[in-house]
C-alpha cells in the first residue's frame, strides 16, 4: 500500500511548495516585475504557472517513483531532492519576496547544478526519474538566463 501513495504525496508536496511560493511572488509580480528591463525571450505572464504546474507534476513523479523503490541511494537522492526544492522555493524569496537579482541568480546556479547532480544520481538507478527531471533543467537554463539578464540590466 505504502508504493500506491507515495507518488501522488511526492506531488502533493511539490505543489505545496509552489503555491507557497507563489504566495511570496505575488506583490512583486504586478508592482516590480513588470517594471524591469527584460530580454526579448522572456515568456508570457501566462506561461509560467502552466510550465510550474507540469514541472511540479514531474518532479512529483520522480521522487516518488525514487522513495517507493528499493534502490541504496535512495535516501542520498531524497536528500538532493529536498535540497532543490528548498533551493526552488528560496528562489522565490530571493528574487521576488526581497526583490534581489544578485541573490536569486546565486541561487538558481545553486539550483542547477543540485538537479543536475539529482538527474546524474538517478539515471543510475531510474531512468525514467531521471528523464523526468530533463524538462525542469531545460526550464531552469531559460530561467538562469532571466534572471542574469534582469541582475545585468537593471
Amino acid at each position: 500500500m505504502h508504493k500506491v501513495f507515495t507518488i501522488p504525496i511526492a506531488v502533493l508536496v511539490c505543489f505545496a511548495v509552489g503555491l507557497t511560493a507563489s504566495y511570496f511572488q505575488a506583490d512583486a509580480l504586478t508592482q516590480w516585475y513588470p517594471l524591469l528591463n527584460r530580454p526579448s525571450l522572456t515568456p508570457p505572464n501566462i506561461v509560467f504557472p502552466i510550465v510550474w504546474s507540469i514541472l511540479y507534476l514531474l518532479m512529483g513523479i520522480s521522487i516518488g517513483l525514487v522513495t517507493g523503490s528499493m534502490y541504496t541511494d535512495r535516501r542520498a537522492i531524497t536528500i538532493v531532492f529536498i535540497l532543490q526544492l528548498l533551493l526552488n522555493f528560496l528562489w522565490s524569496i530571493l528574487f521576488f519576496y526581497m526583490r534581489n537579482p544578485l541573490w536569486g541568480l546565486i541561487d538558481i546556479v545553486a539550483l542547477d547544478i543540485v538537479v543536475l547532480i539529482y538527474i546524474m544520481l538517478t539515471h543510475r538507478h531510474h531512468r525514467t526519474a531521471s528523464y523526468l527531471f530533463i524538462p525542469y533543467i531545460v526550464w531552469l537554463i531559460m530561467a538562469t538566463y532571466l534572471n542574469g539578464y534582469i541582475y545585468l540590466h537593471n
